[in-house]
């Protein structure tokens, strides 16, 4: 079983000040021996200080400060090629910063990966739900948007479009970070997408998602486009 000692935790931040001071301190009470690794945005509202300022008490804290293009899947992936020579970990866990993503869930999906290489925290398996959408019309969105994704791709995953998930960090030997040109939540589509054609085992884990607290949401008209149009051009194009 991978100890939490070996596992560090990516996360995109852009303008999560206020959820950093909860977030850090919650998920270091629960998992102590765990690592942070917080990749941010250049955030005008001060969230790289707010994380510098905890590093102080946390050290398994870390603080990546991107500068150039901003991007929610370009995070991630500097973020990965930080931690890929790092031999420190074994684990990386993927997960938002505003609290839709249960910090406590993460033991029980990492336990998970002694049978599998990436397990997905789905909110469409028995046991899963989302808590706090009082939108028909998102709630049909997003179920449209996983049938979609998960159809053209072939990819036997009911929650294609989460962005909470863990797998072991040998899995980025096999995936091309350089040829990933897909940004906003269409990256977490392609990272799936990628895993599942490098041929590695995938199961999912139910998780209650939750509606974010604090910060500014990602979502916006150009990542909605570019989600419909990715699973075309990963499927059919090189």
């Amino acid at each position: 079983m991978i100890n939490l000692s070996k596992v560090i935790k990516i996360i995109p931040t852009y303008n999560e000040k206020e959820n950093m001071a909860a977030l850090v301190p919650a998920i270091f009470e629960h998992m102590p021996e765990t690592s942070i690794l917080i990749v941010d945005d250049n955030s005008p509202d001060g969230t790289g200080q707010a994380v510098s300022d905890l590093k102080k008490n946390y050290p398994n804290l870390d603080l990546h400060q991107r500068f150039g293009d901003k991007g929610f899947g370009r995070s991630y992936i500097d973020g990965f090629r930080k931690i890929k020579s790092d031999n420190r970990y074994e684990a990386v866990v993927m997960m938002d910063a505003d609290f839709s993503h249960n910090p406590y869930t993460v033991p029980a999906m990492v336990a998970k990966l002694d049978n599998y290489d990436l397990v997905v925290g789905s909110r469409y398996i028995k046991g899963g739900r989302i808590d706090n959408w009082k939108s028909v019309k998102r709630k049909i969105l997003s179920r449209f948007a996983n049938f979609y994704a998960r159809t053209i791709l072939g990819v036997p995953v009911n929650d294609i479009t989460t962005g909470f998930m863990c797998f072991r960090k040998s899995v980025l030997d096999k995936v091309d970070l350089d040829s990933i040109k897909s940004d906003g939540y269409a990256f977490l589509v392609e990272m799936k997408y990628r895993i599942f054609k490098a041929g590695y085992r995938i199961t999912e884990y139910p998780i209650v998602f939750n509606e974010r607290r604090e910060g500014q949401s990602k979502m916006s008209s150009k990542v909605i486009w570019e989600s419909i149009w990715l699973p075309w051009r990963i499927r059919f194009f090189k």
